[in-house]
């Protein structure tokens, strides 16, 4: 109880540093993945011209690997330890080591361009593992049992990670994707989880009159299809139990979209990206089942996730708990809106236009690509200032 007082009601206005990057762990992570996430495409650009010819992982194994342990894993760990510290009560890491785990994401981002394998993989094994540690740790001295399953989550990032390097170093006898596959499930875990969470909350909070609910059976329903996936990818599952578990949890998330009243949503652009972005896993579900039955490409059910959820979840929480956790209002303007409907443009047309058009998925990609670096490059370049700086009411953090 000390440490929660110390933390709520000791500083007074003023004392908060004007320098706060290494405040609290959304600030570096939220800019270092929303600056590579517009980055990237240049990366990509890169190696297709053949002047990174002798990067370690390259192609398309390189793109996924650092969407998921670059980007998407920078901002999840950059929200669970600033929410870790809330859950907790106690402190998560600050200053120098978290500036620290911040120059281990970035070395990471740096060894996979390069011939050094073993060094990539460790640094980038470390990375999750690191931060599985330091939320543990907070978790354990608060007594927080009911998010223990966070630091699994994070260490299973980290196994899937390690998989990947050991099969591309040909120590493994796997294809690297087993483990980007097995990456994509526990995000979306993730995803389910952290939404059942906020999204109703958030909704009822800023739509007055919403009625959001939540359905404790159909929330164990959704949760448990979910990690039932995860299991079936693990053991290498395929086929109609697939298919039929894909549809099964493509069904149990659309009814648990449309109980929390997205279309009631549509004044409030904090919230309705939200929605826009939970939207994208039943289907997302759906296009998984059909890729397995043969009707469609598997790239369109790994984008539906991937641009679709995670880069509109993404970009809508990264906007939120930045000015929750900065003392701002809770309130969109231009800047959150023109991102969120970038992203959100990006990931239709990565999705629907090679579905529609199957010729003109060259186009698709390029045009999704420039919508999603200008949406996570405006997002960098406006909230530089927010996440570098002191909260606007001087508390820390």
């Amino acid at each position: 109880m000390a440490t929660l007082i110390s933390i709520r009601e000791a500083p007074r206005k003023g004392q908060a540093p004007a320098f706060a990057l290494w405040a609290l762990g959304f600030r570096p992570f939220y800019l270092l993945a929303s600056g590579f996430a517009a980055l990237s495409i240049a990366l990509w650009a890169l190696q297709f011209s053949g002047l990174l010819s002798h990067a370690y992982l390259q192609g398309p194994l390189w793109h996924a690997h650092e969407m998921l342990f670059g980007f998407a894993m920078a901002v999840l760990v950059g929200f669970l330890l600033t929410a870790g510290r809330n859950w907790s009560g106690q402190d998560t890491p600050t200053g120098k080591p978290l500036a620290a785990m911040a120059m281990l994401w970035l070395a990471g981002r740096i060894l996979v361009l390069t011939p050094w394998g073993w060094a990539a993989a460790l640094v980038n094994t470390a990375f999750p593992l690191a931060a599985a540690i330091a939320l543990g740790m907070a978790f354990y001295k608060g007594r927080n049992r009911r998010n223990y399953f966070f630091v699994a989550l994070l260490l299973l990032m980290g196994m899937a990670e390690l998989s990947v390097h050991l099969a591309t170093l040909g120590l493994l006898q796997i294809p690297g994707w087993a483990g980007i596959g097995i990456a994509l499930d526990v995000m979306l875990f993730v995803l389910a989880v952290m939404a059942g969470r906020v999204i109703p909350m958030f909704t009822n909070n800023g739509v007055p009159g919403a009625k959001a609910v939540r359905q404790p059976q159909l929330e164990k329903g959704v949760l448990g299809l979910t990690l039932a996936l995860l299991l079936a990818d693990l053991l290498h599952l395929s086929g109609n139990a697939l298919i039929l578990l894909a549809l099964l949890g493509a069904a149990a998330h659309l009814v648990r979209w449309l109980l929390w009243q997205p279309w009631k949503t549509l004044r409030n652009p904090l919230v309705w990206v939200l929605h826009m972005a939970y939207a994208w896993i039943p289907l997302h579900l759906l296009l998984r089942a059909l890729a397995e039955a043969g009707w469609v490409p598997s790239s369109a059910a790994t984008h539906a996730l991937t641009v679709g959820a995670i880069g509109c979840m993404v970009m809508g929480m990264m906007t939120r708990t930045a000015m929750g956790h900065t003392g701002r209002p809770l309130r969109a303007g231009a800047t959150e809106v023109v991102c969120y409907v970038l992203v959100g443009l990006a990931a239709m047309v990565r999705v629907g236009l090679p579905l529609l058009a199957p010729s003109m998925t060259y186009q698709a990609v390029i045009g999704a690509s420039l919508l999603w670096s200008a949406g996570f490059a405006w997002y960098a370049y406006r909230y530089w200032p927010i996440l570098s700086r002191a909260r606007s009411d001087g508390l820390p953090g």
